[in-house]
């Protein structure tokens, strides 16, 4: 398998899934701007949609979108305890909560990332992120992770856009729940590794 990524992009969220299950895998970095990779490959062949992450398969299948790539890396290995049991209603849950993830905590994140946007689109897209990061302040209280003791794919990705807070100026420090989950999760070794494969350490 092969993983698209930019650095500190959300690709980083599957390289950590790959880390966590022991999976075998190449990384090649993708220009998001030249849309070319590390390769001099031009990445709009590999992905049309022009986004990371992409994971190519070694039967020459893509897959996109980070939520269905890491439900497909924990499958491969069920044992690493990353996704429940396919068809269970706890594997709902967490694809609840990647839902969610996607479609609201991370499009939050979007204008923020726009050096050109005006004083007040910021305002209201930090205010938006904010309502988010209370639910998910309420939804962590008294646990070690989104599905309670057990780090799952879910975490991966939250960890992803939690390290983005810092670059966008947002304060984690109004979210001691956020906080300490974001410390939490980047002790863990494979996290480590991820990060340090990306040049994020």
């Amino acid at each position: 398998m092969k993983l698209y990524f930019s650095t500190g992009a959300c690709s980083l969220s599957p390289r950590i899934v790959l880390m966590e299950a022991g999976l075998p895998f190449t990384a090649e970095k993708v220009d998001l701007k030249s849309k070319k990779t590390t390769s001099g490959a031009d990445y709009a062949g590999i992905n049309r949609k022009g986004s990371v992450p992409a994971l190519a398969l070694d039967d020459g299948q893509v897959l996109t979108e980070g939520p269905a790539i890491v439900q497909y890396l924990a499958d491969l290995k069920p044992s690493s305890g990353l996704a429940p049991r396919a068809g269970s209603f706890e594997r709902y849950r967490l694809m609840e909560l990647l839902n969610y993830l996607s479609s609201e905590v991370h499009k939050s994140f979007s204008p923020l990332f726009k050096p050109d946007a005006p004083a007040d689109a910021r305002k209201t897209a930090i205010d938006n992120l904010a309502k988010k990061f209370d639910w998910l302040s309420t939804e962590l209280a008294g646990k070690k992770f989104l599905m309670g003791d057990t780090f799952t794919v879910a975490d991966a990705y939250l960890f992803t856009m939690l390290r983005w807070s810092a670059l966008v100026h947002v304060d984690l420090a109004k979210w001691p729940v956020l906080a300490s989950y974001l410390a939490r999760v980047g002790e863990r070794p494979k996290v480590q590794e991820a990060l340090h494969a990306e040049g994020l350490k």
